[in-house]
C-alpha cells in the first residue's frame, strides 16, 4: 500500500472516530408527561438512541413546567408539545433562542370538548356550541355537585387549555372539574357510557376513545391566535379565549445544546414520524388491552426496524 493510501486511511479512521465522538457519553435526558401517547413516543424514542449507543434518562416532568428545564439544559427532550395547548409556552421558550423546535412528529392533534352521541336527544342544537348556553342543556350535563349548571370535565390543570377562561368568556351555565389524571378522565367517560350518563369532557386525538365510541366535539368559534391574545376579537369584547382550541401539530423540542453536544440524537428526534394511526393502536394496547408500554414499544420496534433504523443511520 503506497503511503499516500495509508496517510488517507488514518485520515478517514480519524475523522470517522471523531464524529462517533461527537456524541457525549453524558445521558440525553427526555421528559415523561402523563398520558399514555407521550410515554409511548418517549420510550420509542429513547429506546432508539440506546441503539444508537446513546445513554437515556427519563424525567417525570411538567407538561408546561418543563420548559424552564429545557431553557437551562437541564432537560433535553420533549416528544410532544401540542399545538393545541402548548404553542404559547412552546413559542415563549424558542424566543430564548435556548430551545428549538425539531419539527413535527407526524401526528395531528385535536383537543376539545366532547360528548356520546346521546347526548345530543337531550341537548338539541349540538354540536353547535350555543346550545349549550341554553339552561335546559346545561342541566341535561348537570351532576348532583353543579346543578343547575353543566358540568365539564377538563384535563389535569398542567394540560393547559383554557376551558375556565372559555367558559367565562362564552357566558356557558357550566362548571369546569378537572380530572386528577388522564386515567381518571377515561374511566369516568367509559362509566357514564356504560349508563348512557351525562358527559361533557375533554377528548383527544389521537386516541381510542374518539374511535371506540360514537360521539361528536362541540364546535365553538374557530380559533385564531388573536382569540388568545386580544380581548377585543371575537364576540366578547372584554375577554379573550371566546373561541375553540387550536388543532394541528404535536411537536418535537429541544434544549438548543443538543444538537451540538448529542448530534446523533438530534438527528434521530428531527427524523422521528408516526401516524395517528398507529399511536392510536399503541395507546388501545395499553389502555384497553392491559400491556405494558414497554412491551408495545418492543412490539412497535421489532416490526418498524426498517423505519427506526433510518433515524439514526
Amino acid at each position: 500500500m503506497s503511503a499516500f493510501r495509508i496517510t488517507a486511511s488514518i485520515l478517514a479512521l480519524a475523522t470517522c472516530s471523531a464524529a462517533v465522538a461527537q456524541d457525549s457519553s453524558d445521558p440525553i435526558k427526555l421528559t415523561l408527561h402523563d398520558w399514555t401517547g407521550q410515554l409511548i413516543t418517549t420510550q420509542l424514542m429513547g429506546e432508539v438512541l440506546e441503539e444508537a449507543g446513546l445513554s437515556v434518562e427519563y424525567v417525570q416532568a411538567d407538561y408546561l413546567a418543563q420548559f424552564a428545564g429545557l431553557e437551562t439544559g437541564d432537560l433535553h427532550v420533549a416528544m410532544e408539545m401540542w399545538e393545541t395547548t402548548g404553542r404559547d409556552a412552546m413559542d415563549a421558550a424558542t424566543a430564548t433562542g435556548n430551545v428549538v423546535n425539531v419539527g413535527p412528529t407526524g401526528m395531528k392533534a385535536k383537543e376539545e370538548w366532547w360528548y356520546p352521541t346521546y347526548m345530543k336527544e337531550r341537548c338539541p342544537g349540538l354540536p353547535n356550541w350555543e346550545a349549550l348556553k341554553e339552561p335546559a342543556c346545561a342541566e341535561a350535563f348537570s351532576t348532583a355537585e353543579t346543578a343547575p349548571k353543566g358540568r365539564y370535565l377538563g384535563g389535569p390543570v398542567t394540560w393547559g387549555g383554557f376551558d375556565d377562561e372559555r367558559v367565562e368568556a362564552l357566558d356557558l351555565p357550566f362548571e369546569v372539574i378537572h380530572a386528577g389524571t388522564d386515567a381518571a378522565l377515561f374511566a369516568e367517560l367509559e362509566s357514564a357510557i356504560q349508563r348512557e350518563a351525562p358527559v361533557l369532557l375533554w377528548v383527544y386525538a389521537p386516541h381510542w376513545a374518539p374511535a371506540k365510541y360514537d360521539g361528536e366535539w362541540v364546535e365553538f368559534p374557530e380559533y385564531t391566535a388573536e382569540c388568545y391574545t386580544d380581548p377585543a376579537w371575537g364576540m366578547n369584547a372584554d375577554m379573550a379565549y371566546d373561541c375553540g382550541k387550536p388543532f394541528g401539530e404535536i411537536w418535537k423540542v429541544a434544549w438548543a445544546g443538543v444538537q451540538d453536544k448529542w448530534p446523533t440524537a438530534y438527528s434521530a428526534v428531527d427524523a422521528f414520524t408516526i401516524s395517528n394511526d398507529d399511536m392510536g393502536a399503541m395507546i388501545t394496547e395499553v389502555d384497553l388491552n392491559g400491556k405494558s408500554v414497554d412491551d408495545v414499544v418492543a412490539d412497535w420496534m421489532s416490526a418498524n426496524e426498517d423505519t427506526w433504523k433510518t433515524w439514526i443511520n
